[in-house]
């Protein structure tokens, strides 16, 4: 009985997943589009679930800005406050798309990108266009500004 409930489990797991990445990869080359999943709900289920490699979408306010790192392909890493119990580290590739200079902590900004799950709350990252055409492309805007 105990391994049915597992197997169950996976399955409605497996099939949420499925679902929030095509509802997500529908809704993705628009980031005016309204109809994107919630910020809350995806990445809250994303983070108790410890998936990964997930296309998520949503807001937050910026909580701090972190140093870029500049070892192998750039990126400007930021936290952002997504909900009142969790945050998310933002990694924006800034070699394949333009750096947010105006961004600044307080502010709110809005992102499609990749998720991967770590202890800390997760990071999203391909917040930008794939040169290559293999990948989602994602996105960052802030002050009715696009980077991509």
């Amino acid at each position: 009985m105990n391994q049915i409930k597992k197997i169950l489990g996976l399955i409605l797991l497996v099939g949420v997943a499925l679902y929030g990445y095509n509802e997500n990869a529908r809704y993705a080359p628009n980031p005016d589009n309204n109809r994107q999943t919630t910020t809350t709900q995806s990445l809250q289920y994303a983070y108790d679930n410890r998936l990964s490699d997930i296309q998520v979408s949503g807001s937050g306010t910026v909580l701090h800005l972190l140093a870029d790192d500049n070892e192998g392909s750039r990126h400007q890493k930021f936290l952002l406050k997504i909900s009142s119990t969790q945050t998310l580290l933002i990694s924006h590739n800034i070699d394949l798309a333009p750096r947010i200079d105006s961004l600044r902590k307080g502010d709110t900004l809005q992102f499609f990108g990749e998720y991967e799950w770590n202890p800390k709350g997760g990071v999203v990252h391909w917040t930008h266009h794939d040169p290559n055409g293999r990948h989602i492309d994602g996105w960052l805007k802030h002050a009715g500004k696009t980077y991509q």
